[in-house]
């Protein structure tokens, strides 16, 4: 202030001009002007440079100290009843409620605000009281490599309000505490950790509380109110967890334990007309009368009383099923115990759902299927059970031992999103570092597979040699194409010499199969060095040099679906109560069909030795469905469809008799229907994804010039 005073009698004070020529006195008065100007700007950057320290605001100086967690230092804030409140905007995405300009460094950074008591003016209400578990939230956030003492420098925001459950809160003076936030703007890049959601009676999945474009660490989503990129989903944490107790998958006395208590009145009647018939296998337990939430109390063994939640570690697998609230506390119990869980809740977003595959660790069941849930269980085999709780231990340990634990990992999965290039990849996510060979989905590939490698094509065939002929010269000018397999599927007959075939500029290499199996032709081959295969029929002549290339390069786009040209669809049938095999021409395709099709290498392994329950045997003997099977396979994994690729629906071969066509056959048919049915029951569930989607090239319908398109011969129907 003194700086700015002596500046400002600079300029004030009175100058006298000594008699001397006009050029000189023109001179000082230039000069007196110029430093008059100056002095002014000089004393008033300086006054907002007081200001702005007073104020606390410029570089943070009075935000920029560490933060202190001591209730001690609470400050207390009026909260106005008129305040300005916005709803939550169930329509935000990344890239529209998030201000990405301000995350401008290589990492996160959360600025936690400083601890204040919220009271209401009229009421002196206070609209939240500190929690336990949020004071650890904050302490972990406090201690991590995220946090920044400077709201500057910071991404996200990270109120020091706890919303953790709506039961304890005044859900108006909640958001009038938020809208009253230094740095709130609308709830741009703030986060709320809330892991109860919801009052009575309606219970909503997501918080009442005005949030606006905030983003929701919620535990309790559904697919309606979760919003994909943009909310993390958490778990909900139980107190009563602690270290893990692993016993071995032999040991567990019981397939499934019920401990649940909030189970829907509905849903539990189901449970006790299982008990009663599986007495042996299931034991449902509820609360012991005049006992505290850390006993359970058995309705099948004279009410014998048990320790909650150690009674888990009795079963292989554990139940959650649909209440009140759809996240509960006992995903993680069940966790903590080593029990694989079976979620019975329809549209539940599990925890960290976005980066953790929850099909290597848990089995989910849909509500209506509830009754059937002791035969899906069975029919899991005993190493399955071992790899699936395995995957259980290691990702409770990894993401969900303590609320530190949970806190890091959602905010890592927030970073990741901000900062894909260091995100972890999905097996990083889901693979057991000290055991590399435990299970999980195994095709992370690149998002675009490399073009060099080309693609294998795998013939099998008979003794159709004119007609394998024929496709061998028209598969070698394809240019993706690097090599040619032809599997000679008869044994009867040996293939004709090498010499005998047409002479093209790729490698060919023939091998003849010991049995005549439709199985052979997904056998992983050493000759096969590409991690593309075209499985191709010897009489699929039709296809053009510009569709198979074209098809390749859509495979490389999409390497973990299959990728091919004739299609078919699955239906349920009302009537008989079975699905139904369909190969009537329609927009909606579940298949396609592996006579003409790209699949990635690793699914050829797949289905040679982890086929589940006897399908590849089934089909090896019936000589049919192979292609139906492979789809399950990987639909099962991936949960993806498969993609059709251009418009050409007809396949037959002009050159073949329908006695040697195997779809001639209205039997053939019949039996594929029954493949269906057959491998849904093996699986548990339908796999299989209906889309109405299919890849043509750009501009091959549209009136361009030749020279403008690259993929130019694209067949009709």
């Amino acid at each position: 202030m003194n700086k700015l005073k002596y500046l400002l009698s600079l300029v004030t004070q009175p100058r006298t001009i000594s008699s001397s020529s006009p050029k000189e006195q023109l001179l000082n008065c230039l000069t007196y002007g110029l430093f008059t100007i100056v002095a002014l700007c000089a004393g008033f950057l300086l006054w907002d440079l007081s200001s702005s320290q007073r104020d606390g605001f410029f570089y943070g100086k009075k935000d920029s100290q560490t933060l202190v967690l001591d209730l001690s230092h609470s400050q207390e804030v009026i909260l106005h009843s008129d305040a300005d409140q916005r709803k939550r905007n169930g329509n935000c995405t990344f890239w529209d409620c998030l201000n990405i300009y301000k995350c401008e460094h290589d990492r996160l950074k959360v600025y936690i605000y400083p601890l204040q008591e919220f009271v209401d003016q009229k009421t002196d209400k206070v609209a939240t009281t500190l929690s336990s578990e949020y004071f650890q939230i904050l302490e972990a956030v406090l201690k991590s490599r995220y946090y920044t003492s400077n709201p500057n420098e910071a991404c996200l925001f990270l109120p020091s309000l706890d919303l953790l459950s709506q039961n304890v809160f005044d859900k108006h003076l909640a958001g009038a505490a938020l809208a009253s936030l230094d740095f709130w703007e609308r709830g741009d890049n703030h986060i709320i950790f809330n892991m109860l959601p919801g009052s009575a009676p309606a219970y909503n999945s997501v918080l009442d509380v005005n949030t606006d474009n905030a983003i929701i660490f919620g535990g309790g989503f559904d697919t309606w109110t979760y919003r994909p990129g943009f909310d993390v989903a958490i778990p909900v944490w139980s107190p009563r967890v602690g270290h893990q107790h692993p016993h071995a998958a032999a040991q567990r006395k019981f397939l499934l334990v019920v401990a649940q208590l909030n189970v829907l009145p509905r849903f539990l009647r189901t449970l006790r007309d299982l008990s009663s018939a599986h007495a042996e296998q299931l034991l449902l337990l509820g609360p012991c009368n005049g006992m505290d939430l850390s006993t359970r109390c058995s309705f099948s063994q004279h009410h014998k009383l048990m320790e909650y939640p150690r009674l888990l570690s009795h079963g292989k697998f554990c139940f959650v099923g649909r209440s009140l609230r759809l996240g509960q506390p006992d995903l993680v119990e069940i966790m903590s115990e080593s029990c694989i869980p079976v979620i019975a809740i329809d549209n539940y977003v599990l925890p960290f759902e976005d980066v953790i595959d929850w099909s290597l660790a848990s089995v989910r069941i849909r509500e209506f299927e509830l009754h059937s849930i002791m035969q899906k269980l069975k029919a899991i085999s005993n190493v399955k059970i071992v790899e699936m709780q395995k995957q259980v231990q290691w990702l409770y340990s990894k993401y969900f031992k303590d609320l530190k634990t949970v806190t890091l990992t959602a905010l890592e999965v927030l970073e990741s999103r901000i900062f894909p290039l260091r995100a972890r990849s999905s097996r990083q996510w889901n693979a057991i570092a000290t055991n590399p060979r435990a299970t999980f989905n195994p095709l992370f590939l690149p998002s675009l597979a490399p073009k060099s490698q080309g693609f294998t094509a795998v013939i099998l065939t008979y003794d159709r040699v004119e007609s394998l002929f024929l496709l061998i010269q028209k598969l070698a000018v394809v240019p993706s194409l690097q090599s040619i397999l032809v599997i000679w599927n008869n044994q009867k007959k040996s293939p004709p010499h090498l010499s005998t075939f047409p002479s093209i500029s790729k490698p060919l290499k023939i091998r003849q199969t010991k049995e005549n199996k439709l199985s052979n032709r997904f056998y992983p081959y050493p000759e096969i060095e590409t991690e593309a295969i075209l499985t191709i029929d010897d009489d699929i002549i039709m296809l053009t040099t510009d569709e198979l290339d074209f098809g390749y390069e859509v495979w490389r786009e999409f390497p973990d679906h299959i990728v091919g040209f004739p299609s078919r669809i699955h239906v349920w049938d009302n009537v008989t109560m079975r699905w139904h095999y369909e190969s009537e021409w329609t927009n909606q395709i579940s298949m396609v069909l592996t006579g003409a099709a790209f699949h990635h290498k690793y699914w050829s392994h797949m289905y040679t030795y982890a086929m589940p329950g006897d399908i590849k045997d089934w089909v090896d003997e019936h000589m049919n469905c192979e292609d139906i099977a492979m789809n399950f396979l990987v639909a099962n994994i991936t949960n993806n469809p498969p993609i059709k690729v251009t418009p050409r629906k007809k396949f037959k071969c002009p050159e073949c008799t329908n006695t040697e066509m195997l779809s001639a056959d209205l039997n053939h048919m019949r039996e594929r229907s029954a493949c269906i049915d057959r491998f849904s029951k093996i699986y548990g569930r339908m796999p299989l994804r209906t889309v109405e989607f299919r890849a043509d090239p750009v501009l091959f319908r549209d009136n361009f010039p030749d020279k403008l398109k690259r993929y130019n011969d694209i067949g009709s129907l």
